[in-house]
């Protein structure tokens, strides 16, 4: 699988070894890698902004993975995080889960299946940047349409042909024609389906 290439594995373990060896691992395969030992110091540096995923181990000083998960999940967000542990149970993979952990991995882990894993999770994370960035240029388009451009695209979302808006909005066919074909250009629609299409991303 092709990875993007600013993407960012951040491993946080506090075993020097165990973090050492999984950096190596990802590098060699071509990973940009950021390794911290120190949880806090992680949540400081942190770019909430940031493509790839975190490879989270539970047990680390001061503060536990769960509660490192718990707060980048309240910061918004939403990168994948795969959990490892040493001390692995159904109990703490239920809690990771909840807290919306990609995937859970105990030690000792298979190599290749960790690094499918973290390969998918970038993937992941790359589709659904993509997705919320063309929602956001879609609202962008919508604000840029003005009060009655934007009853008129109401009303062909719910089907209506430009007589029956012309006669909902009390206002000549080729007015609706007019505002039709501004709000398609502003839209950057091809055709109503591609308009409607548009529109439905942000449902």
């Amino acid at each position: 699988m092709e990875v993007d290439a600013v993407a960012v594995v951040y491993i946080v373990d506090d075993d020097d070894a165990g973090r050492g060896s999984l950096r190596y691992l990802l590098e060699s395969i071509g990973l940009k890698v950021a390794p911290y030992a120190n949880p806090d110091e992680f949540l400081d540096q942190f770019d909430d902004d940031a493509l790839g995923c975190v490879v989270l181990d539970m047990r680390l000083p001061k503060i536990g993975g769960l509660e490192v998960l718990r707060t980048l999940r309240e910061r918004g967000t939403k990168i994948p995080v795969i959990i490892i542990t040493a001390f692995g149970d159904v109990r703490v993979a239920v809690e990771a889960m909840k807290y919306g952990a990609y995937d859970f991995f105990e030690k000792p882990f298979n190599d290749q299946e960790l690094l499918d894993g973290i390969q998918q999770c970038i993937q992941d994370h790359a589709n659904i940047r993509e997705i919320e960035s063309r929602r956001t240029e879609i609202r962008s388009r919508l604000d840029r349409l003005t009060v009655r451009e934007r009853e008129v695209l109401d009303h062909i979302i719910e089907g209506m042909q430009n007589k029956q808006i012309a006669a909902q909005m009390t206002i000549s066919t080729k007015t609706v024609e007019a505002y039709r074909s501004k709000l398609m250009e502003k839209m950057q629609a091809r055709s109503v389906a591609h308009l409607v299409q548009s529109i439905s991303t942000l449902e």
